[in-house]
């Protein structure tokens, strides 16, 4: 889902946190939405942390959620998504640490011990879940985290545009490059990849037919292909088609809704957003291939959900979870369709997912499906930094591509030898 349009709040931010990073946060108390649970039950009291998403309704449907649970008091900070990390990471070293809390799943919050094994509650309905999102999850054989939601990012575009600049839709970044060229009038630029275009990075290695890392957590992104497409990023962003500096960032509907841009690399989160606005001239397609032998590709983000191992409460956390997140499927769909569109992780629940099922929803599962690439749990901080690194060094700087990667190989390698040995 969408930060708030208010906030500079990157999607791909809260993707980096380390531990080591809290210490810069402070130590400030979070927002004082309270959104305690009405049930007696043991007396057990929780608090869970949630980003505040940007579409209307989400702040209200969890607290409903949690007021709904009999067993323990739920009390929910909803925090600015600008502070979540920092503050995220910052309590959790304190006394007043959150005992859940929405994140990515980071390979280091399992090697130090910050969440909780939950494969005891994933195990019976594992199956049930995108193989993908249980993998993504996965660190010796152990789950930590419950996929709560999957949010496939892609292009967006206006028909109209194209059929009046006599554009296709692009199947190459070529092909992109020459289509932004051509839909650019006036005030209107051709293409939106957000502010600092750090969103389009791992689409466009994918695209090139490469990976961040291989099966055996190896370097697997400094190839040819991915170097052209770096080459070829450069020109775009020199070119004069790209709208950069846009009031608000790729994750808000926004630059193409209000006519900025001609296409937009955003999340299927803001879907409705797009077709309230546009109506039926909107379409979809993915990142387009990069190299003769690459592939389209689609990034799937997501939240999930996550035990504090180190709280004082874990099992009834753990309860908790599995009360909401695996058992109530009501609340589930819910979550993933009424706020915005995200595909439910499990599958029983995607399937039956009206909202889903035609139009532009369908086209967007159906990208999902056919090109989507999920979260690597050993892709930490440092080596997200190193690529975006590169793509400031390359794509905004006019670096030499192999420079760049050979430095990123540098701080990704350390990273590694860290990790796996």
């Amino acid at each position: 889902m969408s930060a708030p349009s208010n906030s500079n709040f990157s999607r791909r931010t809260a993707l980096r946190a380390a531990l080591g990073l809290a210490a810069a946060g402070g130590l400030a108390a979070c927002g004082g939405n309270n959104g305690r649970g009405g049930g007696s039950g043991s007396g057990v009291s929780l608090t869970q942390y949630f980003h505040a998403y940007g579409e209307a309704g989400t702040e209200q449907a969890v607290k409903k959620y949690a007021k709904a649970y009999k067993d323990a008091n739920v009390t929910t900070q909803w925090i600015t998504a600008a502070d979540f990390e920092n503050k995220l990471f910052a309590t959790l070293l304190t006394d007043n640490a959150p005992d859940l809390f929405e994140f990515h799943p980071q390979i280091q919050m399992v090697r130090s011990g910050q969440v909780a094994d939950l494969t005891d509650i994933i195990e019976p309905v594992k199956d049930d879940f995108n193989p993908a999102d249980i993998a993504s999850h996965t660190v010796d054989g152990k789950t930590y985290g419950v996929r709560m939601i999957d949010d496939p990012q892609f292009f967006f575009y206006r028909p109209s545009l194209f059929e009046k600049a006599g554009v296709k839709v692009p199947e190459t970044l070529d092909e992109l490059i020459e289509a932004a060229a051509k839909l650019t009038t006036g005030k209107v630029k051709g293409l939106y990849l957000g502010n600092d275009l750090h969103a389009v990075i791992n689409p466009m290695i994918w695209s090139a037919g490469a990976d961040t890392l291989d099966d055996k957590n190896q370097i697997a992104y400094h190839t040819d292909g991915v170097v052209e497409g770096l080459r070829k990023m450069r020109s775009l962003f020199t070119s004069g088609d790209l709208l950069l500096g846009a009031p608000t960032d790729y994750w808000d509907p926004s630059a193409l809704n209000q006519g900025l841009c001609a296409m937009q690399f955003c999340g299927m989160w803001a879907m409705p957003q797009f077709q309230q606005t546009l109506g039926d001239d909107v379409g979809v397609f993915p990142f387009p291939k990069v190299t003769a032998d690459g592939k389209p590709s689609v990034y799937n983000g997501g939240w999930s959900m996550f035990v504090n191992a180190k709280g004082k409460n874990v099992d009834a956390a753990k309860e908790y979870v599995k009360w909401l997140w695996i058992d109530q499927k009501e609340y589930q769909e819910d979550w993933a369709t009424s706020y915005g569109f995200h595909i439910p992780p499990r599958t029983s629940i995607a399937e039956q997912a009206t909202k889903l099922k035609s139009g532009l929803p369908a086209e967007g599962v159906k990208l999902f499906n056919e090109f989507g690439h999920f979260d690597n749990i050993g892709w930490t901080q440092a080596m997200i930094t190193a690529l975006e690194d590169v793509f400031a060094d390359c794509v905004r700087k006019g670096g030499d591509p192999e420079a760049a990667l050979d430095k990123a190989d540098a701080a990704v390698g350390r990273e590694l030898k860290k990790l796996f040995g």
